[in-house]
């Protein structure tokens, strides 16, 4: 398999303040693992810009414009409690809306079977038009847009295994009955949406949510008895994944107990769909995860599934 890394040094420059978990480390980290030699094989690029067309797909264009000009020469400008921008904020955040975008157009052309972009800031938090949980742009929805509007897809499935619901993907996509958002993830925990009650104006949210301690076992029969029936039944021509990898064990923000193996297996059980219902057209996006050494580790078991295998 040809599988592409994407991501680019704009995203380092994003800093949201001393202590704040979603930290430029988190890239650092994963470039460095996947310099270990048995990711040699790995097409490597640099995220390109994103552009204003591709996000007002998702986006209101007053909302892209608002933040644009929010965008501070110095310091920090809190946007809420959670979520602030610094002068480098707005460049990473449109680097990891063209590095979306990027591998779309490489998996959809056929250029590489499969694409990993690692980049930040995240972005399943942010809703039509608002910021929040460290995201700015939805660039899972943002991607699922592109491949729709660029390439003629007519079925995207985004498939979402942060330890956080997606709130903003879910908001953006209640409606549309050519898009299916399904997750995972721990409940009660921020941002409080996620219910199994949750389905969409057509039953194309699909939630599955876990409780806190819960470990792969759950996470497991979750993905097989809801989640994958779900994607297989849907046909979708490119799978999407909301690749968050802070149902770790050993993250601070959450209570789960997964393990690398575990975000390996689910990244496999989604290949094997995309095989059959899409070509095994497959286009990851990094959204969480704030243990450093467990993000790693458990983006490192990710993209050697994406690659053929461990």
């Amino acid at each position: 398999m040809n599988t592409l890394v994407l991501t680019h040094p704009d995203c380092l420059a994003h800093d949201m303040g001393p202590g704040h978990p979603e930290r430029p480390d988190r890239v650092r980290v994963i470039e460095r693992i996947l310099e270990h030699e048995r990711f040699q094989c790995l097409l490597r690029d640099t995220a390109p810009l994103g552009t204003r067309e591709a996000i007002i797909r998702a986006h209101p264009e007053t909302y892209f414009q608002a933040l644009a000009e929010a965008s501070p020469h110095q310091g920090l400008l809190r946007l809420d409690g959670d979520t602030a921008m610094s002068p480098g904020t707005f460049d990473a955040a449109m680097r990891s809306v063209g590095g979306a975008c990027m591998a779309v157009d490489e998996v959809m052309t056929r250029r590489v079977t499969n694409a990993f972009v690692a980049t930040r800031p995240p972005g399943h938090h942010a809703e039509h038009a608002t910021t929040m949980g460290f995201c700015f742009f939805n660039n899972a929805a943002i991607a699922a847009r592109h491949a729709q509007a660029v390439h003629g897809a007519e079925r995207v499935a985004i498939m979402d295994f942060d330890v956080h619901h997606g709130n903003g993907t879910q908001d953006i996509f209640w409606s549309d009955k050519n898009v299916l958002y399904a997750s995972t993830h721990e409940m009660p925990l921020y941002p409080g949406t996620g219910a199994l009650n949750e389905t969409g104006a057509f039953g194309t949210i699909v939630n599955a949510p876990l409780r806190a301690g819960d470990d792969g076992a759950q996470f497991r029969d979750a993905m097989t008895s809801r989640i994958l029936p779900a994607i297989e039944a849907f046909a979708p021509d490119l799978v999407i994944i909301s690749a968050g990898f802070d149902a770790h064990r050993r993250d601070p923000l959450a209570n789960i107990n997964l393990l690398e193996a575990d975000f390996g297996w689910a990244t496999g059980k989604l290949m094997e769909i995309a095989d059959r219902r899409a070509q095994g057209r497959v286009v990851s996006l990094l959204e969480g995860g704030y243990d450093l050494e467990a993000l790693a580790r458990s983006a490192a078991a990710h993209v050697m599934m994406l690659m053929g295998g461990a």
